[in-house]
């Protein structure tokens, strides 16, 4: 059994350009992100995607907080640091319910 998406907050996150550019870069972090320190096998720390938008980090934070809501993408915390990724299974459910609805 698989869970139910929230189209409608997906549809929200996926409004904005940033939360948008957010995903790309996180798709693929190791192009995107080369100066983080540690693997981005757990995600990539949210100081990184702050200083790769040029936002203040309470404008990024808003943008992450409504992605992870949203279920488009997972925090891990390690200590202080939070680092986020992609939640493959939810993009993929939301592209399947567009295709197979519209």
């Amino acid at each position: 059994m698989t869970n139910q998406i929230d189209s409608e907050a997906i549809l929200k996150a996926l409004a904005n350009p940033v939360r948008r550019e957010i995903l790309q870069w996180l798709k693929q972090p190791e192009h995107y992100f080369p100066a983080q320190h540690v693997s981005v096998s757990h995600g990539v720390c949210a100081g990184q995607i702050d200083a790769k938008t040029g936002l203040s980090q309470s404008t990024v934070s808003n943008h992450l907080a409504v992605l992870q809501k949203s279920g488009l993408i997972c925090c891990q915390k390690v200590g202080q640091w939070s680092f986020y990724q992609r939640n493959e299974a939810v993009i993929q459910q939301f592209l399947q319910s567009l295709q197979r609805d519209l």
